[in-house]
């Protein structure tokens, strides 16, 4: 189990093995399945849903974490997050956000309502495709941030890009602000994903 444990790539690969067993347990307990739109629709809401916790997970993590802990760190000390933690993390949040939005159109497209939601189902008056739409809508200026404003800006402020000092400076606030914009759309796009399950 110690090495089974000690490797993250062997870890995910249990963890996917066992889902993986879970899914054909429940599934054949309901008299099997077939590869029809309804089970990949659920496989896409599967893998928009995990890849949407690393986002919002790392939203938060950067948030509640992070950026309000930096100033305790001792300055010879603060290049391991600069140089070492902020990138990697950086890599996984950005690449979640992008499979977030492509697997939420995927999986709107397969259900039928992309046109809808898109649309905040104006003329319809379908309130789940309303307010799945306003979920969508807010994941996409979240996105947006993450690829053209946060990851700009954060290349400068860690010196991933070589800059003045005082641009520097510039970019690590505004990536902050607007890293914090997204933290305070996360909740309202969270309550319109989930609201629109109990809605018809």
């Amino acid at each position: 189990m110690d090495k089974l444990l000690a490797s993250l790539p062997r870890t995910i690969h249990a963890s996917l093995a066992l889902a993986l067993v879970v899914f054909i347990g429940l599934f054949y307990q309901n008299d099997g399945f077939s590869f029809d739109r309804l089970f990949w629709s659920w496989l896409t809401r599967f893998f928009h849903v995990v890849v949407a916790i690393m986002w919002i997970g790392l939203l938060w993590y950067f948030n509640f974490v992070q950026i309000p802990n930096m100033s305790k760190i001792p300055d010879e000390q603060k290049p391991a997050i600069g140089k070492v933690i902020a990138p990697a993390a950086l890599f996984y949040f950005r690449w979640a956000a992008a499979l977030t939005i492509l697997s939420g159109f995927i999986l709107a497209w397969l259900n039928g309502y992309l046109h809808d939601a898109m649309t905040l189902s104006i003329g319809s008056g379908v309130p789940k495709h309303t307010a799945i739409g306003i979920g969508m809508w807010l994941g996409v200026v979240m996105a947006f941030n993450v690829w053209f404003v946060i990851w700009p800006n954060q290349k400068r402020a860690l010196g991933i890009v070589e800059c003045e000092p005082e641009v520097k400076a510039k970019s690590a606030k505004t990536a902050m602000l607007f890293s914090r914009t997204n933290t305070l759309l996360s909740l309202p796009m969270l309550l319109s994903m989930v609201a629109a399950q109990n809605l018809y």
